[in-house]
């Protein structure tokens, strides 16, 4: 989920140290994502020329992927028809249930398909503390890449605000129910879910058969897309390949969810405290 303008704050102070900062800061980031795929790039043409490839996912898990593929695709085609739908905390309560349903059925068919869901996602590859770590730092390094994203979208595409239903209901929340109810949904459910599913499930499909490039670029357009809302759409896309690449470059679903986490966090915090941001 994303802020209206991730970066406006920079614009409020023109002073040409803070113009320096950012585009250092930018160009950081940029050379910090291609160094990623470049290591990701040499990585697989090492395996290729190497050892024999580990398993990897099979005809059961593509058709099942493609059926929740198909799935994603009527969610969004329905609520393109259909924008003003109210959003409720009854909504994240259903999202849950089904989010919950699709995890267990990937784990289901992956288990009795005989793989190791936890070595497969790299649940025990790196220690807490790193995942942490390494979670964190490339986050930093690809909020430049967002900012970025998103002003290209409102410059060329234009239109409304870019926060999303969850977004603006947090804002206009007024009980403090309602904003645990998002919190816990937006800080713990939506990071492991989504990561498991887009980046672990589907983009680990695609990238058995498309390749790392395309499958990077697909996940991250139906992630994206799975969010149904045209505002955030590029700086979405940007989010999820940021994701997808720190997944395929650490080996561990943990490090995308715990990006994921702390980017949802601090955007609540952002809503919760805009003074912090406006000093």
């Amino acid at each position: 989920m994303l802020p209206g303008n991730v970066f406006a704050t920079f614009g409020a102070a023109p002073s040409l140290a803070l113009g320096l900062l950012s585009t250092l800061y930018f160009i950081g980031s940029l050379c910090v994502y291609v160094s990623l795929i470049y290591q990701i790039s040499a990585r697989i043409r090492n395996a290729s020329a190497g050892d024999a490839p580990a398993r990897a996912f099979g005809l059961p898990e593509a058709i099942l992927a493609s059926l929740l593929i198909f799935f994603f695709l009527l969610t969004i085609s329905s609520a393109i028809q259909d924008p003003a739908l109210q959003f409720h905390p009854r909504n994240l309560l259903a999202n849950f249930l089904l989010s919950t349903f699709v995890v267990l059925l990937i784990v289901t068919l992956l288990q009795f398909r005989g793989f190791d869901v936890g070595a497969l996602a790299g649940f025990f590859r790196i220690s807490f503390f790193r995942t942490l770590g390494t979670g964190a730092i490339l986050l930093f390094f690809a909020y430049p890449l967002i900012g970025f994203s998103e002003t290209i979208n409102q410059r060329f595409f234009g239109g409304g605000s870019s926060k999303q239903n969850i977004v603006e209901f947090f804002s206009a929340s007024r009980t403090i129910e309602e904003r645990i109810i998002i919190i816990v949904f937006a800080v713990a459910v939506a990071p492991i879910v989504e990561e498991f599913v887009f980046r672990f499930f589907i983009y680990g499909v695609l990238k058995r058969y498309v390749g790392c490039v395309l499958g990077v670029m697909l996940s991250s357009l139906l992630f994206a897309a799975a969010h149904a809302h045209f505002p955030s759409f590029v700086p979405l896309f940007f989010l999820g390949s940021c994701f997808a690449i720190a997944y395929e470059w650490s080996g561990s679903i943990l490090v995308s969810m715990t990006m994921h986490s702390l980017f949802n966090s601090l955007t609540l915090i952002a809503l919760a405290f805009p003074e912090i941001i406006a000093e």
